[in-house]
């Protein structure tokens, strides 16, 4: 029952496999010897762009229903003669980056007007001092990218202060096939730590093994390879978070199989940020049920550094709670798909919520939001976030509903099971 007496109803609903761990997969079997199977892969734009590249390196890879194969290259990546686009996929921009480096000759990597203004600049600097000659002829630390490629020389090198994770990602699953031992340390802030977590744990699936000599100190002895195999990939936390959100908002009881309570994907920390605002978790048959209460009053903030692809799901959230929501950490939201702290900031003004930018966050004020027509800037995550909202508010339009299939293609025809009178 509601906390209003009405009966909820238990739904369950279905998410694709990990992105994270489908781009982080298909990068170690295309540098693998020998065929990969890679089962309950996402399919969606952002893995196609990506496969299509490694296609283009030399991989084979063919799709039959959830199940990727891929042929692996054994780590000799050929130089195409066409330029390699990546749409708006940043994750497959920053691993290829260092990924072409192995090759011989002349790699252009290039994308959608967006990712062009999504800067690498951390990453190339760190490629640059090992050797790596790398021009950005039209906007200095973004794409285009010319890479003129040699072989990965590999050494010691530091990151600092980093707005992405993903730059230590791309040269960790690459060093495996550099020149000599690649040793990394991280010097001042690192966010979404939990992805580098994920990366170690793929390589190490594929028979990479990686040294952690200190939280912040990673080393890949040389000559190591990795090794083919069938690779089961659990479902996508980052795309359960609307359903989790449906259920904290009072829409439905929500089961979503395929998850794992000790999965490596940071986003399963949203689970136990709704929890401290009220929701019950249960871990049952292979999956989670999350059920929705009243949610607690009160300001509360919250750091989503680590986090930061959950803070549109928490963003819609605080529109329904009494009080004020303060959101911290989460400055590299700026370049992301959007610049999203601004369009939460922007859209939430929109339906009648008061919402502000900081300097690295939001602060957002719990009121009682109208209808209105919700702007998506082509981002899979604020229109979907948004779209949750719609199912409690009515009268929210979504523009460009067709930005989804960024992550998750099945989205509206999954999110019809929430619709009042469905079965």
């Amino acid at each position: 029952m509601s906390s209003d007496g009405r009966s909820i109803r238990r739904v369950t609903l279905e998410v694709p496999g990990s992105k994270s761990i489908t781009q982080r997969a298909l990068i170690a079997a295309a540098l693998a010897k020998g065929e990969s199977r890679l089962q309950n892969a996402l399919l969606a734009e952002d893995t196609h762009y990506l496969m299509k590249a490694l296609e283009l390196l030399g991989a084979k890879i063919s799709i039959e229903e959830k199940e990727i194969r891929i042929a692996g290259t054994g780590g000799w990546i050929q130089a195409p003669v066409e330029k390699i686009f990546l749409g708006n996929n940043g994750t497959a921009l920053r691993f290829l980056t260092t990924l072409v480096c192995l090759g011989e000759g002349i790699f252009l990597l290039d994308g959608t007007p967006r990712l062009r203004e999504r800067p690498v600049l951390p990453l190339l600097q760190v490629l640059r001092c090992m050797g790596v000659t790398i021009e950005t002829p039209e906007n200095s630390g973004c794409p285009p990218l010319m890479i003129k490629a040699r072989g990965l020389p590999g050494g010691r090198t530091v990151f600092t202060d980093l707005d992405s994770s993903q730059y230590v990602s791309s040269l960790l699953l690459s060093s495996p096939y550099a020149a000599r031992d690649v040793k990394i340390r991280l010097a001042g802030r690192t966010v979404s730590e939990p992805y580098i977590n994920m990366t170690l744990q793929v390589m190490e699936q594929f028979g990479v093994a990686v040294e952690r000599q200190k939280d912040n100190i990673f080393f890949v002895p040389a000559g190591q390879s990795y090794t083919a195999r069938s690779f089961v990939i659990e479902g996508d936390y980052s795309s359960a978070s609307y359903f989790f959100l449906a259920a904290a908002l009072g829409l439905a009881r929500v089961c979503v199989p395929n998850l794992t309570g000790e999965s490596v994907q940071g986003d399963a920390r949203f689970l136990r940020i709704i929890e401290d605002l009220g929701c019950t978790v249960t871990w049952r048959d292979g999956g989670v049920e999350v059920a929705g209460g009243k949610l607690n009053p009160g300001d509360v903030e919250l750091a989503m550094g680590d986090i930061p692809d959950m803070v549109p799901s928490l963003a819609v959230l605080a529109v329904f709670r009494s009080g004020r929501t303060v959101i911290t950490g989460a400055s590299h939201l700026r370049i992301k798909e959007s610049n999203r702290l601004a369009a939460l900031a922007a859209e939430l003004g929109r339906i009648g919520i008061a919402a502000r930018e900081t300097a690295d966050g939001l602060i957002i004020d719990g009121g009682d939001p109208h209808g209105g027509d919700i702007e998506s800037y082509d981002d899979h995550r604020i229109a979907m976030s948004f779209a949750i909202a719609g199912l409690a508010i009515p009268g929210i339009r979504i523009a460009d509903r067709g930005c989804v299939r960024k992550s998750f293609p099945g989205f509206w025809e999954e999110l019809k099971k929430l619709e009042p009178g469905t079965r």
